[in-house]
């Protein structure tokens, strides 16, 4: 497992695969099951792998935390770079963060949390947690008044941040006042796309930033790594190619829940068997079952 300061050359290299948790029947954390994900997504050329929201970071339990950062850090290849979640309360995130210093991962993910939360809040909180690491944080941001601009760049000013996940979704990506003013007032080669392949294209070529996360990667990590390196190499008509392949399983995760329907469409192909969902989660029913298995299974022998 990689361990150095994560650089813009790491962050640019491969597609950030945010995979999903595989559990046992009895909800404990499955390493032979977790070892064929993260295999799978390594053979495939992308070697970067976040545990947040697919994983359900969410609503893992602080007594189990340290035990899967552990695994984690056991079972990600030599070359991998493993970057967990922390959060979404302040109060779990700061009591992670303390089991978390043990580690020797480069950074951490703060979980956005919905509600009860101002920026200025957001701002000294994500604060605490990078000086309780003692290393600079992800910040994620998933909705409009989470954290605004120039929160950020305070903390980006003051060493704090690794890089910026942004994921705020929008009906039409060119059209975001918000990250057009991110990325006038931080580097864009911090921020990463954070909504999969479909607005990558835009995020990148339009707004400069520097690479993108994905959960269908974990199906079909070469063909994901070969739409970023069509990008960077400004082939956006084979990037689109690529893209819409994508669509059929990113639109059901989109119409159902993309956290339910990745976990269950890495179990339907076969991939590995990825278990229950963690409540407060529930796997598909099974007429969902049987579209998503369809569209993983395209995917995943997609020519």
């Amino acid at each position: 497992m990689q361990t150095e300061p994560i650089t813009r050359e790491n962050l640019a290299q491969t597609v950030i695969a945010v995979p999903p948790l595989a559990r046992d029947a009895n909800l404990n954390f499955c390493p032979e099951e977790n070892e064929k994900i993260i295999r799978h997504i390594e053979q495939g050329g992308v070697s970067t792998l976040l545990y947040g929201g697919n994983a359900n970071f969410y609503h893992i339990a602080l007594s189990e935390y340290e035990s899967i950062l552990g695994h984690l850090a056991d079972l990600a290849g030599e070359n991998s770079l493993v970057i967990p979640a922390v959060g979404p309360a302040y109060g779990t995130m700061m009591d992670q963060a303390t089991i978390f210093a043990q580690f020797d991962f480069p950074t951490v993910m703060a979980l956005p949390q919905a509600g009860l939360t101002t920026p200025e809040g957001v701002e000294t909180g994500l604060r605490h947690l990078a000086e309780k690491v003692n290393r600079p944080i992800v910040v994620y941001i998933k909705q409009d008044g989470f954290i605004e601009v120039e929160n950020v760049k305070r903390l980006v000013d003051d060493g704090l941040v690794s890089w910026i996940k942004y994921a705020t979704v929008r009906d039409d990506p060119s059209e975001d006042p918000y990250l057009r003013d991110l990325v006038e007032n931080v580097n864009p080669d911090l921020i990463i796309s954070g909504i999969g392949e479909q607005p990558a294209i835009v995020h990148l070529r339009d707004f400069g930033l520097v690479g993108f996360t994905a959960g269908c990667v974990c199906v079909r990590p070469d063909l994901s790594r070969e739409m970023l390196r069509a990008i960077q190499a400004g082939d956006f008509e084979r990037a689109e190619e690529i893209r819409t392949v994508f669509l059929p399983l990113e639109n059901m995760r989109n119409g159902i829940n993309p956290v339910r329907v990745l976990h269950d469409a890495i179990d339907l192909a076969e991939i590995a068997i990825t278990g229950p969902a963690l409540p407060l989660l529930s796997n598909l029913n099974h007429k969902q079952q049987a579209e998503v298995k369809a569209a993983a299974v395209a995917l995943l022998n997609h020519e």
